[in-house]
């Protein structure tokens, strides 16, 4: 996870979170969290690298439709993440 971006790290976390989101639940759920709007030349080519790297899988959902899923590696990913972040917040919560 040390390799990706702030936004990639967002995207994750986002799918992660939801059931199977497509690409405009995802979307919309981090415009609501960074109160400005994401291009989707913003958007779809960061999910890719996620998906290239291994943390999301990509599902079609009908012809125009794709959905996410987060793989175990993204998972484990994750969690690795919490705990490094953990030790250093986990007194400020």
């Amino acid at each position: 996870m040390y390799d990706l971006t702030g936004f990639q790290r967002d995207l994750l976390y986002v799918a992660g979170g939801l059931n199977e989101p497509h690409g405009l639940a995802i979307k919309d759920e981090l415009e609501n969290y960074y109160e400005s709007e994401i291009h989707h030349g913003r958007l779809y080519p960061n999910l890719d690298t996620l998906v290239d790297k291994g943390l999301l899988e990509k599902g079609t959902r009908d012809r125009r439709t794709n959905f996410y899923t987060v793989t175990r590696r993204g998972q484990r990913e994750i969690e690795d993440r919490r705990n490094w972040e953990n030790q250093y917040v986990e007194d400020l919560v």
